[in-house]
């Protein structure tokens, strides 16, 4: 499933408004404001305080490509690359990788060339990943760590050489990263148990947290748990709140963390998709910093604008009562059809207009850090890295899902520039614009 008036101002946040008031453009157009890539040489990796952080999922994987799955991962159903088998909408602009990272398929161009994928096993490209994120001025990553597959050895290795890849990225292009388990699919029996072992060996063995790249907040490193109280995901009240305290103060100090809780959209009221149970209510309000899912909960922009009213805004004055930090999560559109039969283009990014909305809507609301679903997320659709942009870069085998689908011209990295800008109004560097500041 899709992972899954400004109210409460700060004194930032209005500035940021009365200035975007005077200097948006219109909500019909844009206007040229140029990008300025690569602007900051390092990020500041001491705080959560005024940074985008997009997930990386990080589980591609291809036969030939070293690692110990020796096999296509998550790119396809079955051993065979073709458009049968392909579980993904998006395809990924490969044109800027070195033949000795191509993952080769079934597919070719309409022009006859070869139509490569990749691994994230493999560092180059990884490198890659994070040299984007440099160039876009961008703040980095939250690496996936889902927790049901580290039982298997494999795919334990598999991520581990991920993560490693990951921070090599960060350390060589001074942005940062840091964990975040997705639970689903966990066994519920070993939850608890599988997350303090994974964590302290990501501490003691992969030494992480030694890295200056490595996000910290409130002097600690930032770790997040998402999936806890869905309906659909494991566990209990009660290992919730082991897990909670654990992390927070009942660990030995070198794994002790500012804790993110990837919540339900319906944490506050109990209902949609949160678990009904009284006692997940206090729960939800003792994890350091909340981020409630909301991919998938609109299709719109109406509907962003009606979720700033009916979540964001009292979402975020609960955790301001309550004491959790807020982190609202964007996303620029969405498709599964590969992978589940469903629409494609199911949400449409309107040629990023849906995403713009829903930054604007968290900033104008207060919000002071935001996640952004995803960076590299293809088979749902809500990739943001640099993506085919015209029928003419994808396979001609095949349904998959072009920038240009919503009628906008477009170039592959326009969802990285967007992103970029998004950074700058987050931070103030800009004004709080109402639409999109640059132009394709």
């Amino acid at each position: 499933m899709p992972r899954p008036g400004c109210l409460l101002l700060t004194s930032w946040c209005l500035l940021a408004i009365l200035s975007g008031c005077l200097l948006a453009a219109p909500s019909s157009g844009t206007i040229s404001t140029p990008s300025t890539p690569g602007q900051r040489p390092v990020v500041d990796a001491t705080t959560l305080d005024r940074k985008l952080l997009m997930g990386y999922q990080g589980w591609f994987a291809c036969p030939g490509d070293g690692s110990p799955l020796n096999s296509w991962f998550h790119w396809f159903q079955s051993a065979t690359p073709d458009a049968a088998s392909a579980n993904f909408d998006l395809w990924p602009d490969t044109s800027e990788l070195d033949v000795a990272e191509w993952c080769p398929t079934h597919f070719t161009r309409p022009d006859g060339s070869p139509a490569p994928l990749y691994s994230a096993y493999q560092r180059q490209t990884v490198l890659r990943h994070f040299q984007w994120m440099k160039d876009y001025d961008l703040d980095g990553i939250m690496l996936q760590r889902f927790s049901s597959e580290l039982s298997t050895p494999a795919l334990f290795s598999f991520r581990n050489q991920v993560t490693e890849n990951v921070r090599a990225g960060a350390e060589a292009l001074g942005r940062v990263f840091a964990i975040m388990y997705d639970i689903s699919g966990h066994n519920p029996s070993t939850l608890v148990a599988d997350l303090k072992r994974d964590w302290t060996y990501l501490v003691d063995v992969l030494r992480i947290t030694e890295s200056p790249r490595y996000l910290r907040h409130r002097g600690k490193p930032v770790l997040a748990i998402w999936g806890l109280g869905f309906t659909d995901r494991p566990g209990t009240p009660a290992q919730a709140r082991e897990l909670i305290a654990y992390f927070q103060r009942d660990a030995a100090p070198q794994y002790r963390v500012t804790l993110i809780g990837g919540v339900p959209t319906h944490w506050r009221t109990l209902t949609g998709d949160s678990q009904s149970d009284p006692a997940w209510a206090a729960v939800y309000r003792s994890f350091d910093i909340i981020s409630p899912w909301s991919v998938g909960r609109y299709g719109d922009e109406a509907g962003a604008n009606d979720f700033q009213r009916n979540q964001i805004v009292p979402d975020l004055a609960e955790a301001r009562a309550q004491g959790p930090e807020y982190m609202p999560v964007v996303f620029p559109g969405f498709s599964w059809h590969n992978l589940t039969g469903g629409p494609l283009n199911q949400i449409p990014r309107n040629g990023g207009r849906f995403y713009w909305r829903q930054v604007y809507n968290a900033l104008s609301a207060g919000a002071a850090m935001i996640y952004g679903a995803m960076f590299d997320e293809v088979d749902e659709g809500t990739a943001m890295y640099k993506l085919a942009p015209t029928p003419a870069e994808l396979p001609a085998q095949g349904t998959f899902l072009p920038l240009n689908i919503d009628g906008y011209v477009l170039p592959s990295d326009w969802y990285l520039r967007l992103a970029g800008q998004a950074g700058k109004m987050l931070r103030g560097d800009i004004a709080l614009y109402t639409a999109i500041p640059i132009t394709p």
